[in-house]
C-alpha cells in the first residue's frame, strides 16, 4: 500500500498544472462560447474574460502579445471561437483557457473590426457632411498617394493629363497593402499637409480582398485623413468596395480613375464653354455695331447735320425769346419796386417833423441842443432856439405859463403863471 504524501497547496497546484499542461489533448484546443465579464486591462494590455454556454463557464485570459494582433475588440455577448491551451493559475488554483487567437463565430474578424470602427468614428462625428471640405474648382497641383507599381497611378496620371494638363502632379509612392502600408500612407498624407504642396489629394489603390484593402481601414489613417487641411479624395478598390477612409474623406470616388475625373475640371468642356462665350460675344458686338451704324446713318440724314445754320437760327430765336422775357421781367420788377418805394416815401413824409412844422408848429431847444417839451425845462431868462420850417429864431424867456388839465384837453381856460 502506497503511503500518502503530504503536499503543500503550492505543490498540489503545481502538480495539477503539470498534468493539464502535459496532456497533448489540452495543449491546443478550440473552444466556442459566448463572452462574458470581459475586461480590457489598459495598463498591461491583457484581456480577461469568461467563455460560457448554456451549462458551463470557463475562465480565460489573452495576454497582450496576442491581444494586439486582434483586428476587433471583444465585447460581452459576442459569440467567438477561441484557440489556446489549458493551464492553471497557481496562486488561486484556478484552471483557465489561455487564448492565443480569437475569431468571431459566424462573421469574419475583419468584417467585425470594420463595423466596430465605423460605428466608433461615426459616433464621434467624423463622417458628418458639414465637416467635409469642398474641392478647389481649378487646382494647379494634385497630390497622388498610391503604389508606384499598380495600375491606379497610371490611370490617375493619364486622366489628369487628358482632362486638365495645366495641373502639376505631386506623386508620393507608398505601400498600399501589408503591415507597413498604413504608416507610410499616414506619413505621406502628413508630409503633403506640412509642405502644402497640393491643392487636393487623391489617396487610393486598385481593387483587392478585404485583407489587401485593410490599411485603408486603420483607425490611425482615418484620423489622419480627417485632420488633413487639404481636401482628400478617397479612391480605394472598385465601385463596390468601401473602406473607413471613404467615409472620412471629403469625397469618395468609386475608382482611382473616377477620382482623377472628380479632382479636376475637363478642359474640353471649358474650351467649349469659352468658344460658346466667344461666339456669343462676337455676335453681340456685331449686333451692337450694326445698331450704332444705323444710329449714325439716321443722324447723318437729319436736317440738323444737313443744314447746321438752321440749328443756329433756332437757337438764336430761343435766345431772343429768353432775352425778351428777361427784359420784360426786369421792367415789371422795376415798376413794382418804384410803386412800393413811392408808397413808403409817402408814409415816411407824413411822419416827418418838417411836415408838422409846415403847419405852423415850432421845435424849441435849449442852448445845449436839448429839445424843450415842457415848461418845467425853461425858466425866465433862458435862451431858447425855435426851429421853424424855413429857419430858426433865437428867443429869451420872459415868463413861463403852465396850462391846466382842461386847457391841455382844449377847453380854453388858462392856468396860473409860474
Amino acid at each position: 500500500m502506497v503511503e500518502p504524501v503530504l503536499l503543500t497547496v503550492t505543490q498540489l497546484n503545481t502538480y495539477i498544472k503539470s498534468l493539464l499542461e502535459g496532456d497533448p489533448n489540452l495543449t491546443s484546443v478550440f473552444v466556442s462560447g459566448e463572452i462574458s465579464n470581459f475586461t480590457n486591462h489598459y495598463r498591461s494590455g491583457h484581456f480577461y474574460l469568461s467563455l460560457k454556454d448554456e451549462k458551463s463557464v470557463v475562465k480565460s485570459v489573452m495576454f497582450a502579445t496576442y491581444a494586439r494582433r486582434l483586428r476587433f475588440l471583444p465585447e460581452d455577448g459576442m459569440k467567438v471561437i477561441a484557440r489556446g491551451h489549458i493551464g492553471v493559475y497557481e496562486p488561486t488554483g484556478q484552471y483557465q483557457l489561455y487564448i492565443e487567437d480569437l475569431q468571431p463565430d459566424g462573421v469574419g474578424a475583419l468584417n467585425l473590426a470594420f463595423e466596430q470602427l465605423k460605428e466608433k468614428l461615426g459616433a464621434e462625428g467624423l463622417f458628418r457632411a458639414d465637416r467635409k471640405k469642398p474641392l478647389p474648382p481649378f487646382p494647379t497641383r494634385i497630390g497622388v498617394i498610391t503604389s508606384p507599381t499598380g495600375a491606379a497611378v497610371h490611370d490617375i496620371v493619364t486622366i489628369l493629363a487628358r482632362r486638365w494638363p495645366l495641373a502639376e502632379v505631386i506623386f508620393c509612392p507608398v505601400l498600399v497593402q501589408g503591415e507597413g502600408a498604413a504608416p507610410q500612407l499616414i506619413d505621406a498624407l502628413k508630409r503633403m499637409n506640412r509642405l502644402r504642396c497640393a491643392d487636393v489629394i487623391i489617396l487610393g489603390r486598385g481593387g483587392g480582398s478585404l485583407e489587401d484593402l485593410w490599411p485603408f481601414n486603420e483607425e490611425a489613417l482615418a484620423r489622419a485623413v480627417a485632420a488633413s487641411k487639404i481636401p482628400v479624395i478617397s479612391a480605394v478598390g472598385h465601385e463596390t468596395d468601401f473602406t473607413i477612409c471613404d467615409f472620412v474623406a471629403d469625397l469618395r470616388a468609386p475608382t482611382p480613375s473616377a477620382a482623377a475625373e472628380l479632382a479636376v475640371p475637363d478642359q474640353a468642356d471649358w474650351l467649349s464653354t469659352i468658344r460658346n462665350q466667344e461666339a456669343r460675344m462676337a455676335s453681340f458686338l456685331r449686333a451692337r455695331l450694326e445698331q450704332l451704324r444705323q444710329q449714325v446713318d439716321s443722324l447723318a440724314g437729319s436736317r440738323v447735320l444737313r443744314n447746321p445754320q438752321e440749328l443756329l437760327a433756332v437757337q438764336r430765336m430761343r435766345i431772343d425769346g429768353l432775352s425778351t422775357r428777361l427784359s420784360d421781367g426786369i421792367k415789371r420788377r422795376l415798376t413794382e419796386d418804384e410803386a412800393r418805394l413811392a408808397a413808403l416815401s409817402g408814409r415816411l413824409h407824413a411822419l416827418s417833423p418838417l411836415q408838422v412844422l409846415s403847419r405852423g408848429y415850432a421845435i424849441a431847444s435849449a442852448a445845449g441842443g436839448e429839445v424843450v417839451s415842457s415848461v418845467e425845462q425853461a425858466q425866465k431868462g433862458d435862451k431858447l432856439s425855435l426851429r421853424l420850417l424855413d429857419g430858426q429864431i433865437a428867443c429869451l424867456v420872459e415868463r413861463t405859463e403852465r396850462f391846466s388839465e382842461q386847457e391841455e384837453s382844449g377847453d380854453g381856460k388858462k392856468g396860473d403863471d409860474v
